[in-house]
């Protein structure tokens, strides 16, 4: 029988190997969150707790006087700036991206709930190869770990569950391009989807990304009522518009919306990357993106319902700055709605 190799979690540690600090006890020489003017502080109170905003990881340098209240390397970030970061007000959540390339054992998710205030959430990223056709674990291998139900609650499910418990956001299943171009191919995907979300644990909340178009139909959304999965709403140039995604998988019938606006379109991520380093301002406004994740936020608090928003630097130029601006515009549709026009006859 061919077994797939499976990763090692004690292997690629999320922040080293050093000892964890002791929880909300930090160093006097730290890394602490930068004096913020009154105008967040506002903003914030009048945003629906039920929202939840935040940035694809924390570690970036750049981010001084925006997070950091002075100037910090990567790894010293990566170690220790959780602490800061979750002291914002508007950044509830976070994106852990790392458990992407590698799944990370409970010990670690033990470490990062440690660090952030009761009401923070996570949203942590299933491992690869769980979600590409070939597993990067077995190179040249014909295993795989590939919608695997079993490695997924073992190896992703409990330890994220049991490291992080109430602090737990969604767990996205983020695949890349399938190269699905026909009907039939569609369709025997989502029926093979269908049947992994269903094999895993209940409780948890599942969340699909993917880059594939024509998966967007009705038997996708109807699968994912079947499962009590979660569309991931994203932005990114191989999609259409979150609005657009909206129209095959109705936000009400989301358990949560779940969102994750990820790249400019018209630019590749090591473009990106280049443009907008440092990642300390906005650059590239993307008005209709801000607007329609607002749209679903103010609906999904209309309905009580739970909204994450995960912005990545290279969207607009700089995560947390975009937070802000999103937050602005959820506050001005709730709490300043258009005036419906009237009509005259």
């Amino acid at each position: 029988m061919c077994v797939a190799k499976r990763p090692d979690p004690q292997q690629g540690m999320l922040f080293g190997d050093e000892p964890p600090v002791p929880p909300r006890v930090a160093p006097s020489k730290s890394v602490q969150l930068a004096p913020l003017d009154e105008g967040i502080a506002a903003i914030a109170a009048q945003l629906p707790r039920t929202t939840y905003l935040g940035t694809s990881s924390w570690s970036f340098p750049g981010w001084r006087g925006i997070v950091w209240d002075r100037e910090a390397s990567e790894s010293t970030l990566a170690r220790s700036g959780l602490r800061a970061y979750a002291a914002h007000p508007l950044l509830r959540t976070v994106g852990i991206d790392k458990t992407f390339y590698r799944p990370a054992p409970k010990e670690e998710f033990e470490r990062l709930r440690e660090q952030v205030p009761a009401g923070f959430r996570f949203l942590v990223k299933a491992h690869e190869a769980i979600t590409r056709r070939d597993d990067p674990s077995s190179p040249g291998s014909e295993c795989t770990l590939f919608l695997d139900a079993a490695y997924a609650k073992e190896q992703v499910v409990e330890p994220m569950v049991a490291g992080l418990g109430d602090s737990a956001g969604p767990l996205v299943f983020q695949f890349p391009p399938l190269g699905i171009r026909s009907e039939v191919k569609a369709e025997a995907f989502i029926r093979d989807l269908g049947a992994f979300l269903a094999a895993l644990p209940q409780g948890p909340l599942y969340a699909v990304e993917v880059r594939d178009r024509i998966l967007l139909r009705p038997s996708w959304a109807a699968m994912l009522a079947d499962t009590g999965a979660t569309h991931c709403y994203n932005v990114h140039p191989s999609q259409p518009s979150p609005l657009d995604q909206a129209k095959w998988v109705d936000p009400s019938t989301q358990r949560a919306i779940v969102g994750r606006w990820m790249l400019h379109s018209g630019l590749s991520y090591s473009q990106a990357i280049e443009r907008y380093d440092p990642f300390d301002r906005i650059i590239d406004p993307d008005p209709r993106s801000r607007s329609e994740f607002a749209r679903l936020c103010a609906q999904a608090s209309q309905a009580d319902r739970h909204a994450f928003i995960i912005i990545n630097n290279k969207a607009e130029g700089s995560a947390p700055r975009s937070v802000r601006l999103l937050a602005e515009s959820i506050n001005s549709l709730i709490h300043h709605p258009p005036t419906p026009r009237s009509s005259h006859g």
